[in-house]
């Protein structure tokens, strides 16, 4: 049981090395964009992307949501089918969990910016039914301008990566997330990011008994970010 568990927390990390090429390989082809000055010029912008297949399945891109002076910054992996067809991060089963845990937790959700590594849903089809599948570390490195993007706007004090896309996304590693998960490391512009799993892998776990134990792991790990904030600032 404890073998499928991390093989489902970690499934993105096959392509752990794929995250670092491919985003070296953009930054070197690519010129940097302008730098959209506020929400409404990143949505407009992201909603005539194109940088990868994902768009050509999808309803929507699914920008951030949250307040721009958010001081707590949390990262999913992609938007899931609900998410896809309302245009808001974090609004199907996977996000109900996430609320309630942040609630107990003592983490308003309205004072939070929520997003994910990937704007686009990627799916594959049975029947009519449209079935999640992990992004590649292409598909990542691709969105990973508008994540950087959201962090330039929102410059959070902490962010929080949900899972091993986002934790690639963010500091370049997506492989060992169950081994790092509670751990600190450095994010873009020397942004602290806080590693732990995406409430999703809790509801794929088959076991009620590992399930309870991951919830209340991904709990105390959204109190430390609670905790990490209330710290006082150095002057």
């Amino acid at each position: 049981a404890e073998g499928a568990a991390r093989g489902l927390a970690e499934a993105p990390a096959r392509e752990a090395p794929v995250y670092a090429r491919a985003i070296a390989r953009r930054a070197e082809a690519a010129p940097p964009r302008p730098v959209p000055q506020g929400p409404a010029a990143l949505r407009e912008e992201l909603a005539a992307c194109c940088a990868c297949p994902l768009w050509e399945g999808a309803t929507q891109p699914v920008p951030g949501e949250g307040p721009e002076d958010a001081d707590l910054m949390l990262v999913g992996e992609q938007p899931g089918d609900r998410e896809d067809l309302a245009g808001r991060p974090f609004v199907g089963p996977a996000g109900d969990l996430l609320s309630r845990l942040m609630q107990e937790a003592g983490i308003d959700r309205s004072r939070t910016y929520l997003t994910n590594a990937v704007k686009h849903f990627k799916y594959t089809l049975k029947g009519r039914q449209r079935l999640h599948q992990s992004p590649g570390g292409g598909e990542v490195a691709a969105c990973r301008p508008w994540l950087l993007r959201e962090v330039d706007l929102v410059r959070p004090r902490l962010l929080v990566a949900l899972g091993a896309t986002a934790a690639g996304a963010l500091t370049g590693r997506a492989d060992g997330i169950l081994r790092r998960r509670g751990t600190i490391e450095e994010g873009p512009g020397g942004t602290p990011v806080l590693l732990t799993v995406h409430p999703s892998y809790l509801l794929r776990l088959p076991d009620p008994v590992a399930a309870e134990m991951e919830t209340e792991r991904l709990r105390r790990d959204l109190l430390a970010a609670r905790e990490h904030l209330d710290r006082p600032t150095s002057a």
